[in-house]
């Protein structure tokens, strides 16, 4: 399997300004296999310590903050030499060792320069709460599902990535059906890595499907484990009304669908504990398309979004038929999926989406993004037969902003809006550049 924050770990090990590095992401998206991966290809060796019930490692790293000691007892526990330059130490689970992410200012410090590298499933729960976080000491990287190109790359599609890069879109269109079959494929199956794993395997969907409802299930023992009784039943509710959340026409997060009578008051805590968990994604509107967009941000209106499609797809119990068969697998749940998968590809090419929405007026733009020096407006369609009020009235009240759209279409070029396959969106930034 194939990520592409691969990339960025092998300009991480070269960079001389190197320092210890964070990766932040949800429960079982492919952080421990990442960084053991990572070691084993890029170094002579690697030490990697799971810091979850070790009380060995507890004990070690809890004592001080004195590198050579350490070092030195690493080297014992696991009968491994330490070479600054050619062994990567890998810190798993570091938020269940207090003061194991403070330790990560003394490697940065250390006259000694070694590769470090540390990640947790409930890091950002922590780094939330934390009051001796190394701020300036570490890098920190995030890691998330498998976007759609990774998945195509895991499926052994090269050439189609290479297809979609080369945007000969006479040849993409001659070969969208297969794009298309793939793209249902992802819809279903999502990028947590072992479900994705589980399918290019076997393509068994119920295996596909356990897989998703243990990670689910794993998710609810985090909430009960780390939070109150009565905060773990909030957070659960939040949870549980994403799909329906999703499934509105506007999807701008209502509390009451929570359950009757719920508040902002209430419940803000327990969303927030699910964005620093990795869970959910929140969107928030502008009210207006200016640069930065962070300076317009509504904070009262928002949309919440789940990590993944296919986690998504199995919280709602969407059967497997409708998404790898059905001819309305791309049209069905008023677009909820289609937003979902694009909202996730988003975020996963390091673009913070916001949304924008129109006082008492039913004219939405999906998305906002910021490219270089302007607003991106981002329309999204589920299907081919596409209308666009919104997003031409937009541009034309807004002249500087760039429109696009993705839908089933094929590629088409107008003068106040592009519209791009679906199963094309990962070219954004590519695309955006030119």
């Amino acid at each position: 399997m194939r990520r592409k924050l691969y990339r960025q770990l092998l300009e991480w090990k070269d960079r001389d300004s190197r320092k210890p590095l964070i990766i932040l992401g949800a429960r079982q998206v492919g952080k421990t296999w990442l960084m053991r991966e990572f070691g084993k290809n890029e170094y002579e060796n690697f030490i990697y310590v799971n810091c979850d019930h070790n009380s060995q490692a507890e004990e070690l790293l809890r004592t001080d903050y004195d590198i050579p000691r350490i070092i030195l007892g690493l080297k014992a526990l696991s009968g491994e030499p330490i070479h600054p330059e050619k062994t990567l130490i890998i810190f798993d689970e570091i938020q269940e060792i207090e003061g194991g992410l403070h330790l990560l200012k003394y490697f940065d410090e250390s006259p000694v320069k070694y590769h470090v590298i540390a990640a947790g499933s409930m890091l950002g729960i922590t780094l939330n709460r934390v009051q001796s976080f190394p701020v300036g000491k570490v890098d920190i990287f995030h890691l998330y599902p498998l976007d759609f190109e990774e998945f195509l790359l895991a499926k052994g599609e090269d050439s189609l990535v290479e297809v979609m890069y080369s945007e000969d879109w006479t040849l993409i269109k001659a070969i969208s059906l297969k794009f298309i079959t793939l793209l249902r494929q992802y819809y279903f199956t999502g990028g947590m890595p072992e479900a994705v794993g589980a399918f290019v395997s076997r393509e068994d969907p119920a295996e596909v499907r356990y897989i998703q409802q243990n990670i689910i299930d794993s998710y609810r023992r985090d909430i009960s484990k780390h939070t109150s009784k009565v905060e773990s039943i909030r957070i659960g509710n939040v949870f549980d009304s994403i799909p329906s959340q999703l499934a509105k026409e506007n999807k701008k997060f209502i509390y009451g669908l929570i359950k009757s009578g719920a508040r902002a008051s209430q419940y803000e805590v327990s969303i927030q504990w699910l964005i620093d968990a990795g869970i959910v994604h929140k969107v928030c509107r502008v009210n207006k398309p200016g640069m930065p967009l962070k300076f317009y941000e509504d904070l009262g209106a928002y949309k919440l979004f789940l990590l993944d499609i296919g986690l998504l797809g199995c919280l709602a119990d969407v059967p497997a038929v409708k998404l790898l068969v059905s001819s309305e697998a791309l049209t069905e749940y008023k677009g909820a999926m289609t937003e979902q998968y694009v909202a996730q590809q988003l975020i996963a090419e390091n673009f913070r989406p916001f949304y924008w929405s129109k006082e008492n007026s039913t004219a939405e733009i999906d998305f906002l993004i910021q490219s270089e020096d302007r607003v991106v407006a981002l329309e999204v369609k589920a299907e081919k037969n596409v209308k666009s009020k919104s997003l031409l009235q937009f541009v034309t009240d807004y002249p500087e902003i760039r429109g696009i759209r993705f839908s089933m279409l094929d590629y088409q070029k107008q003068d106040w809006m592009t519209n791009i396959p679906l199963y094309s969106i990962n070219i954004l930034p590519s695309y955006l550049k030119k």
